[in-house]
């Protein structure tokens, strides 16, 4: 299941790290038209990116983030080539996770 895009470039000593989850991010609040039955919550409750084992950025979301999630952040001290590794967790256990090397 490749649920993540991502993109990491250096410019002048700072990495730009985009990412587009693709995922339902269901609220447990809305109800199927077809059966008017509640769609069960399925939301991302953690997100992490790391670059050299060294954790740079960690989310705690909710159900209150839209249906497939952008994210961007950036951040100092990588190198041209370097490794950026980003996971997820979502509330029933589901999880996924990408490597990309930086431009």
């Amino acid at each position: 299941m490749a649920s993540i895009k991502m993109r990491a470039k250096i410019t002048d000593g700072v990495t730009t790290v985009k990412v587009l989850i693709s995922h339902p991010m269901d609220t447990g609040l809305v109800k199927n038209k077809k059966t008017g039955k509640k769609i069960p919550a399925h939301f991302i409750q953690e997100v992490v990116c790391k670059h050299k084992d060294t954790t740079i950025m960690t989310a705690n979301w909710g159900a209150a983030i839209s249906k497939n999630p952008y994210l961007s952040f950036k951040f100092k001290g990588a190198a041209a080539g370097d490794t950026i590794s980003l996971s997820w967790v979502d509330n029933k256990g589901e999880k996924d996770s990408s490597d990309i090397a930086i431009k």
